[in-house]
């Protein structure tokens, strides 16, 4: 009747390579809305950065004589989020440095995957914005330059685009962030997958909807929520970034948290700082809490005593 072995006891059919492909089917319909409204710069920015990180990856395996696991595409699914951070007009060497800097310093460093505490796609988008910053905040639509939903807020004077707009992604931004309704759809395979669950991303976009009506950018509750969660990389973060397995919590209780922090840290930036967005850096704060989370919302063990 019963079988004595060692655990795990729980298995599933699920792998890292499987999780992965689910993941870039999910990225598909905001790779061709980044396509369609950015042009073929965009495919090409994000071609490069997707094989920077596949030849990074299989290189530095090759040279450290470790396993060269490229097949297991988490490479690419790196390399399609980096492109998704990244404006259409950047030139292609930087796709390319961000690619070996997110691979080679965020990842293997930390002995490869799994075991990196940053998100190596943010990490290389922090790491290219602060090295190259008009580069990186190059935004244009048809070839001309046009300032973002989330800088017009910040500064004023430009007419801001409509919420269907912004809903649609014809907008200024980066290539995978300006379209709500495709990262929804990508969202919404997850969930269907069963890769993510909704705790983190509702926590995310529930509290940066609540503080941004209530605080507002000119005085208690004269905030556009509506507006705001549109605007920028909320969707792409809350649903791609913050729900990445390695660096967020474990517990529904952990990831729930862990979206009300990224939640409060992006509206702070967003309203008070002097960048106008505030997503990757609050997301890239909160994973240096997540063991800390971890540790608090751990369940108890069957049959432990204080």
């Amino acid at each position: 009747m019963y079988t004595v072995s060692s655990s795990p006891h729980i298995k599933s059919n699920d792998s890292v390579q499987g999780i992965m492909r689910d993941v870039i089917i999910a990225l598909i319909p905001a790779t061709l809305a980044g396509i369609y409204f950015f042009g073929m710069k965009a495919f090409l920015v994000t071609l490069v950065s997707v094989l920077s990180c596949i030849a990074a990856e299989a290189l530095w395996q090759k040279l450290t004589h470790r396993k060269i696991t490229i097949g297991d595409l988490s490479a690419v699914v790196t390399g399609l989020l980096i492109a998704f951070n990244l404006p259409a007009a950047v030139p292609l060497w930087l796709p390319a440095i961000g690619g070996f800097f997110a691979i080679i310093i965020v990842k293997q460093f930390f002995g490869g995957i799994g075991q990196n505490i940053m998100n190596p796609a943010l990490a290389a988008r922090a790491f290219l914005l602060a090295s190259w910053p008009v580069h990186m905040t190059n935004f244009t639509v048809d070839g001309v330059s046009a300032a973002t939903s989330l800088a017009i807020l910040k500064t004023g004077g430009d007419k801001l685009p409509s919420l269907i707009s912004n809903f649609i992604g014809n907008q200024g931004g980066c290539i995978g962030e300006t379209s709500v309704i495709a990262l929804l759809i990508g969202g919404g395979y997850l969930l269907y997958k069963k890769v993510i669950t909704l705790h983190t991303p509702l926590a995310y976009i529930g509290s940066v909807f609540i503080l941004t009506l209530i605080l507002g950018r000119d005085g208690l509750m004269t905030g556009n929520a509506i507006y705001e969660i549109c605007s920028g990389g909320l969707m792409i973060g809350a649903i791609f970034m913050a729900t990445d397995y390695t660096t967020s919590p474990m517990t529904k209780k952990g990831q729930v948290i862990f979206g009300i922090g990224c939640g409060v840290l992006t509206t702070i930036i967003r309203l008070y700082g002097g960048y106008s967005e505030g997503v990757s850096y609050a997301i890239l704060i909160m994973s240096l809490f997540v063991p800390f989370i971890d540790k608090f919302t751990a369940p108890r063990i069957f049959g432990e005593v204080k």
